[in-house]
């Protein structure tokens, strides 16, 4: 048996992964993962996903440019969720062209963007 087969994932073959930043420490993203992203995650040393809207595997950075780095893998004491240790290229994490996907802050009642523009992402995906 395998590190991978000590894994617990989801019933639909999914587990949570955290994205995090190897030298700030800054969470910049949650997405989930199967057995194969994984695996090429570990074999290409380039973060991959499986993306749940698309169905498909979803190789970080592939239409961006800002891939992700593996610098470490963990798990948590259950081994049901993975936390990647990344260098982000390129600066922005997230899709909206922001650092972090973490970019909402509560304040009061209401919701206040907080994060640092990368790029636009109009002009990086055009219209979707």
């Amino acid at each position: 048996m395998g590190w991978i087969d000590t894994l617990k994932f989801q019933e639909d073959g999914l587990i949570p992964v955290i994205a995090q930043d190897e030298k700030t420490g800054e969470v910049l993203m949650f997405a989930f993962a199967n057995r194969e992203a994984l695996e090429h995650t570990i074999q290409t040393g380039n973060v991959t996903y499986w993306s749940r809207s698309r169905k498909k595997l979803w190789k970080k950075g592939e239409e961006s440019g800002n891939v992700q780095k593996l610098k470490g893998l963990y798990t948590d004491c259950d081994k049901d969720v993975v936390l990647v240790k990344i260098e982000q290229v390129g600066g922005a994490a997230c899709h909206t062209g922001k650092k972090s996907c973490f970019f909402n802050e509560l304040s009061g009642d209401n919701w206040k963007e907080v994060g640092v523009q990368v790029f636009d992402p109009e002009k990086v995906y055009g219209h979707k």
